[in-house]
């Protein structure tokens, strides 16, 4: 043990660093730092003695604490250092020096001998004009290069994959990152796109499968055929389509002949008074405002109301038409990618008018024979779906039904519209369309489906709801929802939402309440 008392005891040295040891920082910067091109940007002060890393010795705690002082007790001395580090930048020189390492790290890289041309990968891009994004290698790196990367021109895969994501784009031929993924997206729609063709001509179409690819959208340039399959309209067999076709448009035409003339009646000029009246109030107006889509839709309506004396014409059914319309002519439109929401129908020969507008009635026929109660006399199907969705709402969001509630709120007074003219008025019509493909592909989609997307088109508006305390914002509010600038994906999530919220309530009507 006397051996030992000349010798420190063990746990006073440490081979650990110590909190408060001057430790070394080495930053790393692109362009490396240049003492010549830095040396003005900082007016000369005392040098510091620091001692190299390689010869620091491992020092005990008592030398280290020997050496070292509180740092409470330094004085003003740190502030006399921040005021020097002030004082000695100035914006000028900032500027000028900034402007200086730009023109030298410009001269550095012309100065650079030019790889030797060498052949040019097949996946190369084109040289990228000047201002794109493109990757530039830091003098390090050039030094440190494999010279047969030098001399192909290329990166090694291990510096490409290690860089970030919009350089490594970069590398790939585009300098916009989104390319990508738009060309990722073209790659899958053209995927669908087969998919619905290939059903769409077979002998017989699977209207099973077809449902399920409309499930989730369908492309524009078979949407037109797909709707009129699976509302019913067209046959499944492809050689039984064209005879269709032509018996119900002449069928159509022959109810003009025989019903139209009678508008002036005084048995059905009220009911032609209110069809004119309220087309002009439709949307969207580029469409509505041109005569030839005024006679159109006139006669559609008119013609349905004659013939479904149960419940004639009601206000509603007039916004039920555009969807159909505007599906169908846009086939004929000359465009590669139709402003549904200014649709010109001037260029479109009346041989086709006369085709989308047979077509356009007997669709919209079909969706209405399964909602039909909504239009009886008081609307009872609307009554029954808007004290459904109260409910359904109660169970989903007790906090939100009661802050309806306790202001007074009635829901009739906000989704009466969402189920009579279901959500048309509520999402503009390119979305509409979207949500179109989903309810035909639904069973019952525009009568069951329809109640839980508009429970989750509430919920959607959660937050907001919760921060109206009054009566009137709260339902001013939810008559004018802020949906103008929604597209497909938006009305994709409320689809998938709705979706969750029918597998969960649907089928338990007890077992959720609280």
């Amino acid at each position: 043990m006397a051996s030992d008392g000349g010798r420190k005891q063990f746990w006073k040295r440490s081979n650990s660093r110590v909190p408060g040891s001057i430790q070394h920082v080495y930053g790393a910067q692109h362009p490396p730092f240049d003492p010549l091109v830095h040396g003005s940007l900082l007016k000369p002060m005392p040098k510091v003695p620091t001692t190299p890393v390689k010869a620091k010795k491992v020092s005990t705690f008592q030398e280290f604490e020997s050496n070292t002082s509180d740092a409470w007790d330094a004085g003003e001395d740190g502030d006399e250092l921040l005021a020097m580090a002030a004082e000695s930048l100035n914006s000028e020189v900032v500027m000028e020096t900034a402007h200086r390492v730009l023109r030298n790290h410009s001269q550095r890289q012309q100065e650079m001998p030019a790889p030797e041309p060498g052949p040019r990968p097949a996946a190369e891009p084109p040289a990228a004009p000047s201002g794109d994004l493109r990757l530039v290698k830091s003098i390090s790196e050039i030094h440190t290069s494999n010279p047969l990367d030098n001399a192909s021109g290329t990166v090694p895969l291990q510096r490409s994959q290690s860089l970030p994501h919009s350089a490594t784009v970069a590398l790939g031929g585009t300098s916009d990152p989104c390319a990508v993924s738009r060309s990722a997206l073209s790659k899958r729609e053209s995927s669908r796109l087969d998919k619905f063709q290939q059903l769409l001509a077979g002998p017989n179409t699977d209207l099973e499968e077809l449902r399920k690819l409309s499930w989730s959208g369908i492309p524009k340039p078979v949407r037109p055929m797909t709707w009129k399959l699976l509302s019913g309209y067209l046959p499944a067999n492809v050689d039984r389509r064209s005879a269709t076709l032509l018996r119900k448009q002449k069928e159509y035409f022959a109810f003009i002949e025989h019903y139209y003339d009678s508008r002036n009646d005084e048995a059905h000029q009220d009911t032609y008074r209110q069809i004119h009246i309220d087309i002009p109030r439709m949307s969207p107006e580029a469409l509505i405002l041109q005569p030839k889509v005024t006679e159109i839709f006139e006669r559609i309506l008119f013609i349905w109301a004659i013939r479904h004396p149960a419940s004639g014409y009601v206000q509603g059914i007039n916004d039920l038409v555009t969807p159909f319309f505007v599906v169908f002519i846009c086939e004929y439109i000359d465009e590669e990618d139709v402003d549904v929401d200014a649709v010109d129908i001037s260029s479109v020969p009346a041989a086709v008018l006369r085709n989308v507008e047979a077509d356009t009635y007997w669709c919209m026929s079909k969706l209405l024979d399964g909602i039909q109660d909504n239009y009886t006399f008081a609307q009872p199907g609307i009554q029954m779906k808007v004290k459904m969705l109260e409910e359904l709402v109660s169970r989903i969001d007790a906090q939100v039904h009661r802050h309806l509630d306790g202001h007074e709120v009635r829901y009739l007074q906000f989704a009466f519209r969402w189920m009579n003219n279901l959500l048309m008025r509520e999402v503009p019509l390119r979305c509409t369309i979207r949500l179109w493909d989903t309810y035909q592909s639904e069973p019952e989609g525009f009568s069951h489906f329809h109640l839980y997307v508009c429970a989750a088109f509430l919920m959607r508006w959660r937050k907001e709801i919760l921060e109206e305390r009054d009566f009137q914002e709260l339902l001013l509010f939810l008559q004018n929802l802020p949906t103008a600038r929604w597209d497909d994906q938006d009305i994709s999530l409320l689809l998938a939402e709705a979706y969750r919220l029918k597998f969960a309530f649907a089928d338990a009507p007890n077992h959720y309440k609280k």
